[in-house]
């Protein structure tokens, strides 16, 4: 009776590894990666709740988002982007459009990447000059390919997003949305285990 093949690696040090450590280790991550779409959701539940002093939640805010830009015929991709887009606010605040960022930079075009790292920067041309800080600072970046996807962004569905009387659509409308996002091969595709490289090192 042959046996189970192993679910944990070996060794010790990578310098100790195998490839059949690698292989058991790359079947974990597709898994794992395979999911991903479940946590971000979850994550963005966790959004629910403290208000932070504004007139909806965190959680409210993104579907509207979400829900404006579909309603403007916005791509599924970007529709993904305004519903994620202040996902890091719960773990963190003072560098959240980098987190949004940062989860979905290996599904999204580039240019959708630099628009959610961003946001808060061009958002801020409706409030900076509360806090004595320049709201034109935008403009630093007019030349950038991203600069008018991102004003638009922020001007037509995440800066008008917080209305507690507006029709929102519930999150299972945008789930399917972020599963396909999600589901595509990071950056564009992983490299594959090369059996080669572990035959010229024995």
């Amino acid at each position: 009776m042959s046996q189970a093949p192993p679910q944990q690696a070996t060794f010790k040090r990578f310098d100790e590894s195998r490839m059949e450590d690698w292989q058991i280790i790359d079947a974990h991550f597709q898994t794992y990666q395979n999911d991903a779409s479940r946590r971000v959701l979850e994550h963005l539940l966790r959004l629910k709740g403290d208000n932070h002093g504004y007139p909806v939640d965190r959680y409210e805010h993104s579907l509207q988002t979400a829900t404006r830009a579909l309603r403007d015929d916005a791509d599924e991709e970007t529709v993904v982007c305004a519903l994620l887009h202040d996902i890091g606010d719960d773990l963190a605040p003072a560098n959240h459009a980098e987190i949004a960022a940062g989860i979905l930079e290996p599904f999204i075009d580039p240019l959708n990447t630099w628009m959610i790292r961003h946001h808060e920067l061009f958002q801020g041309y409706h409030y900076r000059r509360f806090y004595g800080l320049d709201p034109e600072a935008r403009e630093q970046y007019r030349d950038h390919p991203a600069y008018a996807r991102t004003v638009r962004f922020c001007d037509d569905w995440d800066q008008c997003s917080f209305d507690p009387d507006y029709d929102t659509l519930p999150l299972e409308h945008f789930i399917p949305m972020v599963e396909r996002i999600m589901s595509r091969e990071p950056f564009g595709g992983a490299p594959a285990l090369d059996d080669s490289a572990a035959e010229e090192r024995v």
